[in-house]
């Protein structure tokens, strides 16, 4: 009942929302900000003639490596260096101040070391990602309930039981906080990549829009941009309920 609830809460907040964009739109030229009924009819016209599910998956393919990198590697660089203070005390002044330089800035680097293509899509999309995660599973993982390991101890576990029958289900709901705020800007870097490298897939759409002044093609490629990304923290929210039903409110 709970759950049928909510969808229809987040039902009549889309609508809404779509309500209050077709008013404010309505007596502003489309060159210059198309209403939602335009935007969806382009949506649907460039789905069904395959343009936009084309640059979608190809869009996917470095989305999809470069998070999956950042989360085998900030994952257990967060574990360590929240569990470890010696790490922490080393690791924590670079990390702070390297996350403090935006993203962005480090586009002519990336443009050197990787080129304009696929690599180099993939190294911002890593780049982006990674302290994200890395950062909130560090502050999870070093805010594990103390009287959890030390009754943990109290039953004769050791370090390695410890890490895996306490510390990690303990900081589990961090971990999928830092997915999902990674895959936020995983996506984040995805089209930033595709519009400040070579324009390609629908970094080259948006372009392409632009130059021609077709804001209704432009924004339904944004449409697109909040529906995968909607999806995606949808199926990781239910990953989460699923996998931790005693931490999940259903």
């Amino acid at each position: 009942m709970r759950r049928l609830h909510s969808a229809g809460l987040t039902v009549l907040s889309i609508a809404a929302g779509l309500l209050i964009w077709e008013i404010a739109a309505h007596d502003v030229p489309r060159v210059v900000f198309a209403p939602p009924s335009a935007v969806l009819k382009r949506l649907a016209a460039d789905t069904i003639s395959g343009t936009l599910p084309a640059a979608l998956l190809a869009s996917l393919g470095h989305l999809t490596l470069g998070y999956l990198l950042a989360v085998a590697v900030a994952i257990p660089l967060g574990f360590a260096i929240g569990r470890n203070a010696k790490v922490a005390a080393m690791a924590d002044p670079i990390i702070n101040a390297v996350y403090a330089v935006p993203p962005v800035a480090t586009v002519p680097f990336i443009l050197l070391w990787f080129g304009l293509f696929f690599e180099a899509r993939v190294a911002l999309v890593f780049l982006m990602s990674f302290f994200e995660i890395l950062v909130t599973v560090s502050a999870g993982t070093r805010n594990v309930d103390p009287s959890l390991i030390a009754a943990g101890r109290a039953f004769g576990a050791g370090r390695a039981r410890l890490v895996t029958r306490v510390m990690l289900p303990a900081s589990l709901p961090f971990v999928f906080a830092a997915l999902r705020v990674g895959l936020v800007r995983a996506i984040n870097a995805m089209i930033t990549a595709e519009l400040f490298f070579a324009a390609v897939n629908l970094g080259a759409l948006m372009k392409q829009s632009a130059q021609r002044f077709d804001t209704a093609g432009l924004l339904a490629v944004i449409v697109l941009l909040c529906l995968v990304g909607l999806a995606a923290q949808e199926g990781l929210k239910a990953l989460e309920a699923r996998l931790l039903p005693w931490h999940v409110r259903r």
